[in-house]
């Protein structure tokens, strides 16, 4: 228990400690903090009390503007501050708790503060990881017998996306225009996208990285993930749909990229980890790994129109449902010697259970366009319109605590007329 007020159903107890940048109207330079119920404790103001072996000589990480640094560290520096800022904020520790001056200086409430993106992203790749979404998918525009391509159940698929359209949670996103064909029989259009959606992910940060032409052993790559995110990775589905062959998302999805601004430790994750899913078949040997590293992490995606008085939950799911591990996503990202950096990011992909309430994103829920939402208040959705907030939650319940990361949100701007 910490000497911090925390109330039952905060996302953010002493269990959870996560880390975020944040700057406030007093001192508007960025700064890294921890969250603790409804409160940021500024490490910048602390630091001196890192004295432990893998930070005594990196104090001045904690001045830094984003993560990269202390991401880079690895995992001896995360566990050392962890365990500390676990003793520090615990009721019974008086040296943080008695120094009436430090407090001052060192807690902000959250409600006054700004947040900002946690790492400078170097490079962002999306998964495809879920087997329930990509089955989903495959059926609508491929038929149930080619619903998995060939390489689905073998490699976990990805493709690079675009880190500089990564945008904080809060930040507004606009409708894009774009290239489509509505119409196969007519030639293409240009205009606003009509079918616009989100997709419910999660993603990792990669703490340290390794070099260029040496892969990262599935063995050893939990030592390379630092903490979690909630993601909304927006998705123009005509635009898509149009350009993908043969190499890709392109802008169907570069346009934005929602994420929550508190990365979740893995420590803090620990106690929720579950046995991986069964894999038939069995990958190649360099994907292969005994270690638990599914979680049960329960999300949910709610939808507030405008007009609304009240959001709509639209999706419950759980992470637990993804087919490939993150151990298995960065081994098979850095296999052919592709050099991964602290503070790059690397998402889940959709993820979808076997309920249609479990279905990650409006291309699902409305089955290509063909079933109708109701939301309520006389509001009913097939995707996404002009005024929509889209809100994406989760959590791990804890024996009487949760471990949860805030809020991933983002509003739909309209487009902008062509000149």
């Amino acid at each position: 228990m910490s000497f911090v007020p925390v109330a039952a159903d905060s996302d953010f107890p002493i269990q959870n400690l996560p880390y975020g940048i944040f700057s406030t109207q007093a001192n508007p330079r960025p700064r890294i903090g921890v969250a603790i119920g409804d409160q940021i404790l500024d490490l910048s103001a602390i630091k001196h009390f890192f004295t432990g072996p893998a930070l005594a000589k990196h104090q001045d990480v904690f001045d830094e503007p984003t993560l990269n640094r202390f991401m880079g560290l690895g995992q001896a520096a995360w566990k050392e501050a962890r365990a500390l800022l676990q003793s520090l904020l615990s009721a019974g520790q008086a040296r943080l708790r008695d120094n009436t001056e430090l407090r001052a200086r060192a807690f902000t409430s959250q409600a006054s503060a700004t947040m900002h993106l946690p790492a400078t992203i170097g490079d962002y790749t999306d998964f495809y990881s879920s087997r329930q979404h990509a089955t989903n998918v495959g059926i609508m525009f491929r038929g149930k017998e080619n619903a998995l391509m060939p390489n689905w159940l073998h490699l976990p698929v990805g493709y690079h996306g675009r880190a500089s359209s990564v945008v904080v949670s809060g930040t507004p996103v606009r409708r894009p225009m774009g290239q489509m064909r509505p119409d196969t029989s007519q030639p293409p259009v240009y205009g606003p996208c009509k079918l616009l959606d989100f997709e419910l992910e999660m993603a990792f940060f990669v703490g340290p990285g390794n070099r260029l032409g040496e892969p990262i052993p599935v063995s050893k790559a939990h030592e390379h993930i630092f903490g979690m995110v909630l993601m909304n990775d927006w998705s123009a589905r005509d635009i898509q749909q149009w350009e993908y062959v043969p190499l890709g998302p392109f802008l169907g999805k570069s346009f934005g990229t929602t994420i929550s601004p508190w990365v979740v430790p893995m420590d803090a994750l620990e106690p929720f980890v579950m046995p991986n899913p069964e894999q038939d078949p069995r990958p190649l040997q360099y994907l292969c790994h005994n270690r638990p590293y599914t979680f049960d992490i329960s999300l949910s995606v709610a939808l507030k129109g405008e007009g609304m008085s009240q959001a709509a939950t639209v999706c419950r799911s759980n992470f637990k449902h993804m087919y490939w591990t993150m151990l298995q996503q960065l081994a098979h990202h850095s296999v052919n010697g592709c050099n991964l950096r602290p503070g790059d990011l690397l998402a889940s992909g959709t993820i979808s259970g076997p309920e249609p309430e479990n279905f990650g994103c409006l291309l699902e829920l409305s089955w290509r366009g063909t079933r109708t939402l109701e939301l309520g208040q006389g509001q009913t959705r097939k995707f996404l319109q002009d005024g929509d907030e889209v809100i994406i939650t989760g959590h791990c319940q804890g024996n009487g605590y949760r471990v949860g990361f805030g809020q991933c949100s983002g509003k739909v701007l309209p487009a902008l007329s062509p000149a």
